[in-house]
Protein backbone atom coordinates (compact mmCIF):
# COMPACT_ATOMS: atom_id res chain seq x y z
CA UNK A 1 0.00 0.00 0.00
CA UNK A 2 1.15 3.10 -1.05
CA UNK A 3 1.64 6.16 1.19
CA UNK A 4 -0.31 7.87 -1.40
CA UNK A 5 -3.14 4.82 -1.12
CA UNK A 6 -2.83 4.85 3.07
CA UNK A 7 -3.67 9.07 3.10
CA UNK A 8 -6.71 8.32 0.80
CA UNK A 9 -7.96 5.60 2.65
CA UNK A 10 -11.05 7.11 4.64
CA UNK A 11 -11.58 5.70 8.17
CA UNK A 12 -14.61 3.10 8.16
CA UNK A 13 -15.57 2.67 11.63
CA UNK A 14 -18.39 4.14 13.93
CA UNK A 15 -16.40 7.50 15.30
CA UNK A 16 -18.75 7.09 18.38
CA UNK A 17 -18.72 3.47 19.09
CA UNK A 18 -15.63 1.85 17.02
CA UNK A 19 -17.58 -0.64 15.57
CA UNK A 20 -16.56 -1.66 12.02
CA UNK A 21 -19.74 -2.51 9.40
CA UNK A 22 -19.52 -5.91 8.34
CA UNK A 23 -17.93 -7.01 11.07
CA UNK A 24 -19.59 -8.63 14.02
CA UNK A 25 -16.58 -9.58 16.47
CA UNK A 26 -13.60 -8.83 16.44
CA UNK A 27 -11.63 -11.13 18.88
CA UNK A 28 -7.77 -10.33 20.41
CA UNK A 29 -5.50 -13.50 20.73
CA UNK A 30 -2.57 -12.16 23.14
CA UNK A 31 -0.23 -13.22 25.53
CA UNK A 32 2.03 -11.42 27.84
CA UNK A 33 5.26 -13.32 26.64
CA UNK A 34 6.55 -13.98 23.73
CA UNK A 35 7.37 -18.21 22.18
CA UNK A 36 3.86 -18.78 23.94
CA UNK A 37 2.38 -20.51 20.57
CA UNK A 38 -0.09 -17.26 20.35
CA UNK A 39 0.62 -17.32 16.50
CA UNK A 40 -0.48 -20.59 16.14
CA UNK A 41 -3.27 -20.74 18.27
CA UNK A 42 -4.53 -17.35 15.90
CA UNK A 43 -3.91 -19.29 12.66
CA UNK A 44 -5.58 -22.21 14.66
CA UNK A 45 -8.59 -20.94 15.77
CA UNK A 46 -9.40 -19.12 12.45
CA UNK A 47 -8.79 -22.03 10.31
CA UNK A 48 -11.22 -23.30 12.79
CA UNK A 49 -13.77 -20.69 12.67
CA UNK A 50 -13.75 -21.06 8.87
CA UNK A 51 -14.31 -25.12 8.54
CA UNK A 52 -17.39 -24.05 10.59
CA UNK A 53 -18.66 -21.93 7.97
CA UNK A 54 -17.93 -18.98 9.64
CA UNK A 55 -16.04 -15.71 7.56
CA UNK A 56 -12.92 -14.97 8.97
CA UNK A 57 -10.29 -12.18 8.68
CA UNK A 58 -7.04 -12.54 10.53
CA UNK A 59 -4.86 -9.20 11.12
CA UNK A 60 -1.10 -9.80 12.28
CA UNK A 61 -1.31 -6.62 14.76
CA UNK A 62 2.58 -7.93 15.50
CA UNK A 63 3.49 -4.96 13.26
CA UNK A 64 7.46 -5.08 14.18
CA UNK A 65 7.38 -9.16 14.31
CA UNK A 66 5.03 -10.50 12.10
CA UNK A 67 4.67 -14.48 11.60
CA UNK A 68 1.29 -15.04 10.25
CA UNK A 69 2.08 -14.70 6.24
CA UNK A 70 4.84 -17.50 7.05
CA UNK A 71 2.22 -19.65 8.67
CA UNK A 72 -0.61 -19.72 5.84
CA UNK A 73 1.97 -19.84 3.15
CA UNK A 74 1.25 -16.61 1.69
CA UNK A 75 4.17 -14.30 -0.18
CA UNK A 76 5.84 -12.33 2.02
CA UNK A 77 7.42 -9.03 0.28
CA UNK A 78 4.99 -8.51 -1.95
CA UNK A 79 2.15 -5.68 -0.87
CA UNK A 80 -1.13 -6.24 -1.01
CA UNK A 81 -3.50 -4.82 -4.33
CA UNK A 82 -6.11 -1.94 -3.65
CA UNK A 83 -9.06 -0.35 -4.31
CA UNK A 84 -9.94 2.51 -6.32
CA UNK A 85 -10.73 4.47 -2.75
CA UNK A 86 -6.78 3.65 -1.28
CA UNK A 87 -8.09 0.41 1.01
CA UNK A 88 -5.69 -2.64 0.54
CA UNK A 89 -7.17 -5.74 -0.32
CA UNK A 90 -6.89 -8.65 2.05
CA UNK A 91 -4.61 -11.79 0.67
CA UNK A 92 -6.95 -14.54 1.30
CA UNK A 93 -5.25 -18.29 2.01
CA UNK A 94 -7.30 -20.89 3.12
CA UNK A 95 -10.48 -19.01 3.44
CA UNK A 96 -8.78 -16.84 5.78
CA UNK A 97 -7.82 -13.38 4.12
CA UNK A 98 -5.19 -11.97 6.34
CA UNK A 99 -3.34 -8.22 6.31
CA UNK A 100 0.37 -8.28 7.49
CA UNK A 101 3.54 -5.82 7.57
CA UNK A 102 5.65 -9.05 6.69
CA UNK A 103 3.71 -8.35 3.15
CA UNK A 104 4.86 -4.96 2.64
CA UNK A 105 8.73 -5.64 4.22
CA UNK A 106 9.25 -9.16 3.34
CA UNK A 107 11.01 -11.62 5.42
CA UNK A 108 14.13 -9.95 5.49
CA UNK A 109 13.55 -5.99 6.10
CA UNK A 110 12.46 -5.31 9.73
CA UNK A 111 10.51 -2.92 10.26
CA UNK A 112 11.82 -0.05 12.71
CA UNK A 113 8.86 1.71 13.88
CA UNK A 114 8.02 4.07 16.84
CA UNK A 115 5.21 3.76 19.01
CA UNK A 116 3.23 6.09 17.01
CA UNK A 117 3.96 4.50 13.83
CA UNK A 118 2.91 0.96 14.80
CA UNK A 119 -0.08 2.33 15.74
CA UNK A 120 -0.73 4.01 13.07
CA UNK A 121 0.13 1.00 10.82
CA UNK A 122 -2.30 -1.24 13.10
CA UNK A 123 -5.43 1.40 12.47
CA UNK A 124 -4.91 1.17 8.57
CA UNK A 125 -4.44 -2.58 8.82
CA UNK A 126 -8.02 -2.90 10.99
CA UNK A 127 -9.50 0.30 9.48
CA UNK A 128 -8.32 0.75 6.33
CA UNK A 129 -8.45 -2.69 4.80
CA UNK A 130 -11.53 -3.97 2.53
CA UNK A 131 -12.81 -6.66 4.96
CA UNK A 132 -16.40 -7.27 3.41
CA UNK A 133 -18.43 -8.94 5.73
CA UNK A 134 -16.56 -10.95 8.34
CA UNK A 135 -18.11 -13.28 11.32
CA UNK A 136 -14.78 -12.73 12.95
CA UNK A 137 -11.53 -10.42 12.77
CA UNK A 138 -9.14 -11.69 14.52
CA UNK A 139 -6.08 -9.72 15.54
CA UNK A 140 -2.54 -11.80 16.30
CA UNK A 141 -1.46 -9.54 18.80
CA UNK A 142 2.25 -8.74 19.68
CA UNK A 143 3.40 -10.30 23.32
CA UNK A 144 3.10 -7.95 26.16
CA UNK A 145 1.08 -4.69 27.33
CA UNK A 146 2.27 -1.97 24.91
CA UNK A 147 1.28 0.54 22.17
CA UNK A 148 -0.25 -1.81 19.80
CA UNK A 149 -2.96 -3.28 23.01
CA UNK A 150 -3.28 0.42 23.96
CA UNK A 151 -4.38 1.45 20.72
CA UNK A 152 -6.73 -1.06 20.06
CA UNK A 153 -8.64 -0.65 23.61
CA UNK A 154 -8.80 2.91 22.75
CA UNK A 155 -10.11 2.50 19.38
CA UNK A 156 -11.96 -0.80 18.36
CA UNK A 157 -14.79 -2.29 20.47
CA UNK A 158 -13.41 -6.30 20.95
CA UNK A 159 -16.05 -9.10 21.44
CA UNK A 160 -13.84 -11.21 23.57
CA UNK A 161 -9.92 -11.83 23.87
CA UNK A 162 -8.35 -14.99 23.86
CA UNK A 163 -4.71 -15.36 26.24
CA UNK A 164 -2.80 -18.24 25.54
CA UNK A 165 0.45 -18.93 27.72
CA UNK A 166 2.39 -21.95 29.02
CA UNK A 167 2.52 -24.09 32.40
CA UNK A 168 5.16 -22.44 33.30
CA UNK A 169 5.34 -20.38 36.27
CA UNK A 170 6.80 -17.05 35.04
CA UNK A 171 4.60 -17.24 31.85
CA UNK A 172 1.30 -17.76 33.94
CA UNK A 173 2.35 -14.99 36.18
CA UNK A 174 2.99 -12.57 33.44
CA UNK A 175 -0.89 -13.30 31.93
CA UNK A 176 -2.29 -13.22 35.49
CA UNK A 177 -1.18 -9.67 35.11
CA UNK A 178 -1.27 -8.52 31.79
Amino acid sequence: MTTTHRNQAAATHDAETGKLPGIRHIIAVASGKGGVGKSTVSVNLALALQMQGARVGLVDADILGPSIPGMLGIPTGQPPDVTDEGRAIPIKRHGIATISMAMITGDDTPAVLRGPMVSKYLKMFIDATQWGELDYLLLDLPPGTGDTQLTLAQSFPLSGAVIVTTPQDVSLKIARRG
